[in-house]
């Protein structure tokens, strides 16, 4: 029987960040998760280690993480994850604190959107990255709100406009509004890219268009 991980060990289980599970820690704690299973080494530079399926599901049984509470299209933004030093966090649009812009937001951003990558890789038995994977369709908005951002498109801030992803009560559908007609036809051939199937919706009360995404399975 495998032993369980040490306090130490669990302790940088716990605090990897909650969108990628990107783990920061000792070259002998990352390397004794790599050999339990529970974390892998990213094949390219930087060579981070992340989270494998089996460490997502040890952190979020441990600490109770919820995927998320639905709300309506226009609702508000969700209470941010990781505001933590030296974590990361999708912005999903609305959020009152954005955190710092610049080359190295950008660096974050890139470096989730490629561990992510290599979740799908790892996890999909025919070693495919152009659809979801399984821990998207349990953090649908995180996930989504990742997508956007690597691809270049801005979330909407206290004073800008831009994307705003929120959960519905659809089953693995989340909502996505941009500023205009324009910028939510890039969201939707973004989402697409990464493997969402995406539809165009007009709200009945506000008659505003949304897209409803939902991640791609085959």
């Amino acid at each position: 029987m495998t032993r369980p991980p040490t306090a130490a060990q669990r302790r940088v289980i716990d605090t990897a960040e909650p969108v990628t599970g990107r783990l920061r820690g000792t070259e002998a704690q990352l390397a004794a998760l790599v050999r339990r299973g529970l974390a892998f080494r990213h094949p390219r530079p930087p060579h981070d280690h992340f989270l494998t399926p089996a460490g997502h599901r040890m952190r979020e049984t441990e600490t109770g993480t919820e995927t998320g509470t639905a709300t309506g299209p226009t609702g508000a933004a969700p209470p941010r994850q990781g505001t933590g030093a030296g974590t990361f966090a999708a912005r999903v649009g609305g959020e009152e604190d954005t955190g710092a812009d610049g080359p190295a937001r950008a660096r974050e951003v890139h470096s989730a959107w490629e561990g992510l990558l290599e979740l799908r890789r790892m996890t999909h038995r025919d070693g495919s990255v152009d659809r979801p994977c399984g821990w998207e369709r349990t953090h649908l908005v995180q996930a989504a709100a990742l997508a956007l951002e690597a691809g270049g498109h801005r979330p909407a801030g206290p004073e800008t406009d831009g994307y705003r992803v929120r959960a519905t009560p659809q089953p693995e559908a989340v909502a996505v509004r941009g500023p205009d007609e324009a910028a939510l036809g890039a969201c939707a051939a973004t989402l697409e890219k990464a493997g969402w199937h995406v539809g165009e919706h007009t709200d009945p009360r506000t008659r505003a268009r949304y897209l409803l995404a939902s991640p791609r399975r085959v």
